[in-house]
């Protein structure tokens, strides 16, 4: 896999050493267990991976170039490159305005832009509506665009289902940059609805086999489905794929849920024809990061840091999995740490800032769960751990101690 041109501040001398080391160790990621970096007075427990994704730093480097080739230029981003309030900031710093919100919402108006101003397509995609807004203006949204490869990926096998007049059923969250991107290029050959958990794909199962009545589909999906969209005609052949950033494991429960539906419906002999196999659209990135934090579930530990934006739907997913059995810190970077007393960190179910005291336990040695969302930079990591060891006496210096297990 190619390696990219990362801005040096995004580079880790810590974790970064670290991670390369594993890497060398294990090129083919059979090893999916943890690093230990015992400091004494405080042991980190590493995920095996984390942090930035082929993805992101093909975002990243297609961005900073962009500012690097265009001086002179207005540069714009179409909305949040990747989720994460560091990156963004630190482009915005660089004079990048935003045309919208993660959400869609416009931050100006599109009368603004000029056919010669550069405009950055994020690692989400975007919509074939928003594509024909920027050719009508004279931009080509292909210049700059940094849509990762495994989204595009969900798209042309969406495009598949759709040439086999299936109708796709995507998994996500339907206000999500990615899954209204996904939707949209979706429905311009196949009908599609959108279904964000193993609740609604239940329902719509119950649907299926006329357990409920055609009518609740418009009352549970009829703002989430393709115009037109016949549930008696348009539920007889489907296939699954997902937002990228979604668990795995719910993707392809939903997938087995469904497939189930339809052998009920159709029989084990003709489920083939009404059920397609969608498991090749499973990022692998998301599924290498929650792999390995399935491993540190396995681990000891007195409490999990986990380090992203807090409207990262990837890193939101490591919390959900982690708080099952550690007492689970969702922050943005070092400064939530306000003291070995006091840490302000977001309640993703109830999206909302919250603060507990007494997060860090007193006893020795205290061991802590380490890891990142796929937009978290490494270096982020290197600040959450040293303003931890910065709480606690009597710690190894981690220069050293990194040193010496990479050497």
């Amino acid at each position: 896999m190619r390696s990219f041109e990362i801005p040096t501040h995004y580079r880790s001398n810590l974790i970064g050493r670290l991670k390369a080391f594993r890497k060398a160790q294990d090129p083919k990621k059979k090893d999916l267990s943890p690093t230990l970096l015992d400091l004494g007075a405080v042991r980190f427990v590493l995920a095996r991976h984390f942090g930035f994704c082929y993805g992101v730093e093909n975002a990243i480097e297609i961005s900073y170039q962009a500012i690097e080739q265009n001086p002179g230029k207005r540069i714009f981003l179409l909305s949040q490159m990747i989720h994460n309030p560091e990156v963004n900031a630190d482009l915005e710093g660089r004079g990048l305005r935003f045309i919208q919100d993660t959400h869609g919402h416009m931050l100006m108006d599109w009368a603004e832009l000029k056919a010669d101003d550069i405009v950055i397509i994020p690692a989400f995609g975007t919509t074939l509506e928003t594509e024909a807004r920027l050719k009508a203006i004279g931009i080509d949204p292909l210049r700059h665009n940094t849509t990762c490869p495994f989204v595009e990926k969900v798209w042309k096998r969406s495009a598949q289902l759709g040439e086999k007049a299936y109708t796709v059923v995507i998994h996500g969250k339907a206000a999500h940059e990615e899954t209204r991107a996904t939707f949209s290029h979706t429905a311009q050959g196949a009908p599609a609805v959108i279904i964000k958990d193993m609740a609604e794909a239940q329902e719509l199962g119950r649907i299926i086999l006329g357990e409920l009545p055609l009518e609740r589909f418009q009352a549970l999906f009829g703002t989430k489905c393709t115009p037109g969209f016949d549930p008696a005609r348009d539920l007889e052949r489907i296939g699954v794929v997902n937002q990228t950033t979604m668990l795995a494991t719910e993707t392809q429960a939903i997938a087995d849920h469904l497939k189930q539906v339809m052998v009920r419906t159709y029989g084990d002999a003709a489920v083939g024809s009404h059920f397609a196999d969608t498991r090749d659209t499973l990022c692998y990135a998301t599924n290498d990061n929650q792999d390995a934090t399935h491993e540190l579930l396995k681990q000891e530990a007195d409490l999990a840091l986990v380090v992203g934006g807090y409207n990262s739907s990837n890193t939101s997913h490591l919390v959900e999995l982690l708080e099952h059995r550690f007492p689970t810190y969702f922050i943005n970077g070092e400064k939530e740490l306000l003291s070995a007393r006091e840490i302000e960190h977001f309640n993703y179910p109830a999206h909302r800032l919250e603060r507990t005291p007494d997060w860090l336990p007193a006893q020795r040695p205290v061991t802590i769960i380490l890891t990142s969302g796929a937009s978290c930079p490494d270096t982020l990591l290197d600040r959450v751990m040293l303003r931890v060891l910065g709480f606690v006496e009597g710690v190894k210096d981690p220069v050293e101690v990194v040193g010496m297990m990479t050497a």
